[in-house]
């Protein structure tokens, strides 16, 4: 969805900036009248630098942190704390300074009458889309505790999730990356020693030597070239995401890695169903709660299944059609999905595949840590072995000439 810059005024006088998601200019000044804003300045935002985006991604407030801030409102919610009085406790005793700095601005708005939803709309940066939908329902059904119960479970088991899954490819990247120093070290610090020796040879090395002496040729001199080289690949994959078939096939080839790959699969089908659960739960209508999902799964190959069925619906259909066509999502989903529209229990059997991937991801990622593991000492051992071997082998050849 396109996004548009603004500068406008509140009702208190008070100059804003920011940039906000809509289909058109007159939609994006459409949803400003609606937050109470005023908009002197609104234009189509420009694409972000990298750099600047990489800047904004860490200014996030962690996913611990924010479940954390979604169960103590509720509690003090639940608890007759005022809305404003639990912001300002929060923002007294939160140690994120951005998430600080959103609760400061959000205890100002809503002091001045605006509502929760409407003043945490204007951080996406800080509150995603999730949220300040569940919390407008939240609002109007008069349960924003319950709803703020409900966001910090959602967020505290993606926690989870994800640490399980960092903590499995921790050690195997760890030990990816010191087999990468080992073998670089090798060939720039120790192969070279041997070329004097081959060229007392006087003869035509084996072609796994060239290879070898090729590549610490160019590691040693002309390094700058693979730097460039991987350069270019970062820069390409950094411009290609904006092209909608490049994108697409990166998260076609994400998914079809080996070993991780099914990992990945499973750990975002478990995040599809537990965000679709989660916002079913706090009545956000369906096709509002399909367009949230997805942008929270954010991969085009299963994505495309979750945009497709938000059309169905619109047209009548099953939702459940689009993820029986897509290779990429197991049968089950759509088997669950179906069960769950003819029975009219859809977010119970959202919630039931959420805890079945959930502990297929678990499992998974305890496997893939032990898998992973023996895989990289051997990969490690056997390029070491091709190197000490194509080292050694003009001396055999010479030896074989000598007898």
């Amino acid at each position: 969805m396109p996004m548009f810059q603004y500068v406008a005024y509140e009702k208190s006088g008070k100059r804003v900036r920011g940039k906000i998601d809509a289909e058109d200019l007159p939609s994006a000044e459409s949803s400003l009248v609606s937050l109470g804003l005023y908009a002197t300045q609104i234009k189509a935002a420009k694409s972000e630098a990298w750099w600047n985006r990489d800047i904004t991604l860490g200014r996030k407030v962690p996913v611990r942190d924010f479940a954390v801030f979604c169960r103590q409102m509720a509690t003090l919610i639940r608890a007759g704390v005022t809305l404003v009085d639990s912001l300002r406790i929060l923002t007294e005793q939160s140690t994120n300074r951005a998430l600080k700095q959103a609760l400061e601005d959000a205890e100002s708005d809503v002091s001045e009458g605006k509502s929760f939803s409407e003043t945490v709309a204007k951080r996406p940066d800080i509150f995603p889309s999730m949220f300040v939908s569940m919390a407008k329902a939240g609002e109007m059904s008069g349960s924003l505790d319950d709803v703020l119960d409900r966001a910090s479970q959602y967020f505290e088991r993606e926690f989870y999730t994800r640490e399980k899954v960092k903590s499995a490819l921790a050690y195997p990247t760890l030990l990816g990356f010191v087999a990468i120093m080992v073998i670089i070290f090798v060939l720039v610090r120790i192969v070279p020693t041997f070329i004097p020796v081959f060229a007392s040879y006087h003869t035509t090395l084996p072609w796994p030597t060239r290879f070898v002496l090729g590549v610490s040729r160019v590691l040693s001199h002309d390094w700058w070239i693979v730097l460039t080289l991987v350069a270019v690949i970062v820069l390409g994959d950094i411009l290609g995401k904006r092209i909608p078939r490049y994108r697409l096939g990166r998260d076609i080839f994400r998914l079809r890695i080996p070993i991780i790959g099914a990992l990945y699969q499973k750990t975002l089908i478990a995040r599809m169903a537990r965000t679709l659960s989660s916002l079913l739960s706090s009545a956000i209508p369906m096709v509002q709660s399909l367009g949230i999902v997805y942008e929270i799964v954010a991969n085009e190959a299963i994505g495309r299944a979750v945009k497709q069925s938000a059309v169905n619906l619109e047209q009548g259909q099953s939702l459940s059609i689009p993820f029986k066509s897509n290779r990429f999502i197991p049968p089950m989903v759509s088997n669950m999905l179906s069960i769950g529209e003819e029975s009219g229990n859809l977010e119970l059997m959202m919630t039931k595949l959420a805890d079945f991937y959930e502990a297929e991801t678990e499992a998974n990622a305890d496997r893939l840590e032990s898998l992973l593991e023996p895989i990289m000492i051997l990969v490690l051992a056997a390029i070491v072995g091709i190197i000490v071997l194509s080292v050694m082998m003009p001396s055999f050849a010479l030896l074989g000439t000598l007898q």
